[in-house]
């Protein structure tokens, strides 16, 4: 067998949307486990759209979450140029080849003929198709159009009632006719652009891709990529058309299911390894059922015949649990770092450093702390609900927290550390004869107005000895 090579060919119209950013991991994955090569190749024919800032998005996007390119833009490569509109007299070289050999011929239909043919063929009940008006004009006729300055396209001659068999890795055979595609397609523009069913066939051929893995959107495409691979004498890749992204509702992934690109992921403070995870499980399994696997782990163990065939839904309360598991597994120096962009400019690294002790098993993500400094901030405590005001209802609670005042009043400020509230809690208890709930919940109650929370040590640390006074002072 051919050494193995796949690709991830992105247009550049926006930012890296999850579902290509799963299609770039599955190709990586399988270039990894196989010993291939990986190809990052850019199709910006769309002039309209397209973007040098969107590939830029696309690039950044996929080496944050780890993947690398072994050949492409940025990288070179025997193949290059790796960005389609580099590649411009490639393809018009492949479509006059088809011309020459008769599989594809000039079209000069205008846009207002092409849509009173499609209203007609509509008005009969037919489907609308090119019906192939200038497939056997004379070289008179076309040197005519020609001079009257019209810009032809091109467009391949279909065949009629034609069989094409795709032998998918995920979804098995499935069969085509060649009567559904529309008739004679376009392959070359009037302004000297490729469209993409013919660019992606000659990109692929010239660049030895040997596995063509992508979304099932776009199978419907594969029947005319097959007649042109046919057409050129090209060896057919091998397919796998991977299930759609759903989200929790079972629709196609769209912006009103919340974030759907990979830099938005990125400024909410996930962790890449756990995205990339998360992307892996979205379609795919482990033979062993694990669900906690690092980018390593999951080139040893990826394989197309484990992709299956069903949706894979788009579950976000798993990617926050996943997130949690890798979080929780950093250092505090690292935690300290994945916060501070989320905390005010004036908070400083030894007090981060400390809301990172105090928040690492709570975080699923780095940004989540921002739900966590109203706990800290200001000389009163946030509202408490009926329950935890019931807590200081306790007969108990006022002596407690009076006497816990008195002896943080006593510390030192140059002094007042996480370690000097904790022994001021130990000693309150022994003062007053309070233990386990009845000491800590009052306390944190009367502190932070939440009956559950962080350390409640190094949540008074970062209070602050003037605001934690305060805050005791008023219940």
């Amino acid at each position: 067998m051919n050494k193995v090579r796949v690709r991830f060919a992105p247009s550049p119209t926006g930012p890296l949307h999850i579902g290509g950013a799963r299609s770039a991991l599955f190709n990586y994955l399988l270039a990894a486990r196989l010993g291939g090569d990986f190809i990052l190749r850019v199709e910006d024919t769309d002039l309209e759209r397209s973007t040098p800032e969107s590939e830029e998005n696309i690039k950044d996007s996929l080496r944050w979450l780890g993947i690398e390119w072994n050949e492409g833009v940025d990288a070179g490569g025997p193949c290059a140029p790796y960005r389609q509109t580099q590649r411009l007299p490639l393809y018009r070289e492949a479509a006059a080849q088809l011309i020459e050999a008769g599989f594809a011929y000039t079209c000069y239909c205008s846009e207002e003929e092409l849509a009173a043919t499609r209203a007609a063929q509509s008005a009969a009940g037919q489907t609308p198709h090119y019906n192939g008006a200038c497939r056997h004009l004379s070289a008179d006729q076309r040197a005519a159009r020609e001079a009257a300055g019209i810009k032809p396209v091109a467009r391949f001659l279909a065949p009629d009632n034609q069989q094409l068999i795709i032998d998918d890795m995920v979804r098995g055979q499935v069969v085509f006719n060649s009567d559904e595609i529309g008739g004679d397609f376009v392959i070359m523009k009037s302004d000297g652009l490729p469209t993409y069913n013919f660019a992606v066939v000659v990109d692929d051929y010239q660049m030895q891709i040997t596995h063509v893995v992508r979304g099932e959107e776009h199978l419907s495409n594969t029947p005319r990529q097959l007649l042109l691979y046919d057409a050129f004498a090209y060896p057919r890749p091998i397919f796998a058309h991977v299930s759609l992204i759903l989200g929790p509702d079972h629709s196609k992934m769209s912006k009103r299911h919340g974030s759907v690109s990979v830099v938005n992921y990125r400024e909410q403070g996930f962790l890449p390894q756990a995205l990339v995870n998360f992307l892996a499980l979205l379609g795919w399994s482990p033979e062993g059922g694990e669900e906690l696997l690092s980018l390593e782990q999951l080139k040893q163990q990826f394989s197309l015949n484990r992709v299956s065939k069903s949706p894979a839904v788009f579950d976000r309360d798993k990617l926050r649990w996943l997130n949690a598991q890798y979080l929780r597994a950093l250092s505090t120096d690292a935690i300290a770092a994945g916060i501070q962009p989320y905390l005010p400019t004036d908070f400083g690294a030894e007090r981060a450093l400390l809301l990172a002790q105090a928040l690492a098993n709570h975080l699923e993500t780095f940004s989540d702390v921002r739900d966590y400094l109203p706990l800290i901030e200001g000389p009163a405590a946030p509202p408490t609900d009926c329950e935890a005001q019931d807590i200081l209802q306790q007969e108990h609670a006022p002596r407690l927290t009076e006497h816990f005042r008195n002896l943080i009043q006593a510390i030192p400020k140059e002094n007042f550390t996480a370690e000097a509230v904790k022994a001021a809690i130990k000693q309150a208890g022994k003062d007053t004869g309070a233990k386990g709930a009845a000491l800590f919940m009052v306390l944190r109650v009367a502190i932070t107005g939440c009956m559950h929370g962080p350390d409640l040590d190094k949540l008074a640390a970062l209070i602050g000895k003037e605001n934690l006074l305060a805050r005791l002072k008023s219940n």
